[in-house]
């Protein structure tokens, strides 16, 4: 189970009210760095998504010192991108990334659908309606712990 991961983002506060908004969850501020934030999703797994300035990144340090963060500048698109389950519909996700300006539209991954969500038409969030969320999870038992 995944119970956090980080972004970066031009507009750190818009991208965080608006994943907040189409996960249905809350934005606090994220201290360890500047301009950073958190978005809760609220459910008993303590599931969330770390916003971090377009221009900062974790860099690791000596073996007593957690992380650290440093400012550079780095290229538009990354491979990172998640898979998250939304309480929203199909024309509810498109009226959010419409209203943004940001690219979003409905693709096959083969034995599920997913709904991607370019935040700030540079990074792709993949938003699973419950539906989409259901195929997914019939592919996943099959890889179940327990399951061969």
């Amino acid at each position: 189970m995944i119970h956090h991961f980080s972004l970066n983002a031009t507009d750190t506060k818009k991208v965080a009210d608006v994943l907040a908004e189409a996960l249905g969850g809350q934005v606090t501020d994220f201290r360890p760095t500047e301009n950073a934030y958190m978005v809760w999703f609220g459910d008993e797994h303590g599931s969330a998504i770390e916003i971090y300035p377009k221009d900062t990144h974790l860099v690791p340090r000596d073996k007593e010192s957690p992380c650290g963060f440093e400012k550079e500048t780095g290229k538009k698109y990354t491979g990172l991108h998640a898979a998250i389950s939304v309480d929203r519909t199909r024309e509810e996700l498109q009226a959010i990334a419409d209203r943004e300006g940001w690219h979003a539209a409905e693709f096959s991954r083969g034995s599920f659908g997913v709904y991607e969500f370019w935040l700030e038409n540079e990074l792709m969030i993949e938003f699973l309606t419950s539906d989409m969320a259901a195929d997914y999870l019939k592919l996943a038992e099959k890889y179940k712990k327990g399951n061969s």
